[in-house]
């Protein structure tokens, strides 16, 4: 069959052929059976955690490719190693951006997201414990972190092979996330939605959660989010790495 209509067939089966949606109670994987490169796709909750590096065009312009290699190396294994350690699933490096699934519907679940992005804030921009004082010889990063949460459709797309497939993720935690990181940047470094926000616990709302006074570390703002305009909350604060971690 020639490329072209090849290309053509196999579009009219993914149009006309019944999508089959399967619920699951976690964060699916590349090499999960229940997808294939049919009309079939994983459903499930989570909180999305995005976050995307700032200025990654003025660090090629200012080192060579192996130092911007270098860079991005740290960047990461600081993301997956703190996502990790929380029981977050890392997915979908692109570029300079990263989507890490909290699966689970709980005030506790989404509190822990949120910690997780204060920890990854701390790591990668305090000035005397965090990584940038080890990477302030080449250059110091940027970087916002987008949070969100809501039901995620996960499908495989691509062909089969080692190298020609990946997972999409379709739904308005994912989409949302990512805008609302677009707003982040330091020292204002984690927005998240208004709904991530009415469901925390108070130890991630508040400075010091049993003070008889308690100070909000968090501020209202807005995004334009679907033709709306939608309240969400930023903050300047970070959550120490301790002997604990």
């Amino acid at each position: 069959m020639a490329l072209k209509d090849d290309i053509k067939s196999k579009v009219k089966a993914i149009l006309d052929e019944k999508f089959v949606v399967t619920d699951v109670t976690y964060v699916p994987r590349i090499d999960d059976t229940k997808l294939t490169f049919g009309n079939t796709g994983l459903k499930f909750e989570a909180t999305v955690l995005y976050i995307d590096m700032r200025g990654s065009t003025e660090l090629l312009s200012k080192h060579n490719r192996t130092t911007v290699a270098k860079i991005h190396m740290a960047y990461f294994h600081t993301i997956v190693k703190i996502a990790n350690s929380f029981g977050g699933n890392v997915r979908s490096f692109n570029g300079d951006s990263a989507l890490v699934f909290f699966q689970g519907t709980s005030k506790g679940s989404l509190s822990t997201a949120v910690k997780a992005a204060m920890k990854i804030k701390y790591m990668l921009s305090d000035s005397e414990n965090g990584i940038n004082s080890l990477l302030a010889k080449y250059s110091e990063i940027n970087f916002g972190i987008g949070i969100d949460d809501g039901h995620i459709l996960c499908t495989k797309i691509g062909v089969g092979g080692e190298h020609n497939r990946d997972l999409f993720w379709v739904g308005h935690a994912v989409n949302k996330s990512t805008v609302l990181s677009d707003k982040a940047k330091l020292p204002n470094a984690i927005y998240i939605s208004s709904w991530v926000y009415s469901n925390l616990t108070d130890e991630l709302i508040y400075k010091d959660s049993n003070a008889a006074v308690k100070i909000n570390m968090w501020n209202k703002s807005t995004i334009n989010y679907n033709g709306a305009v939608q309240d969400c909350y930023y903050t300047n604060y970070h959550w120490a790495l301790d002997h604990n971690d």
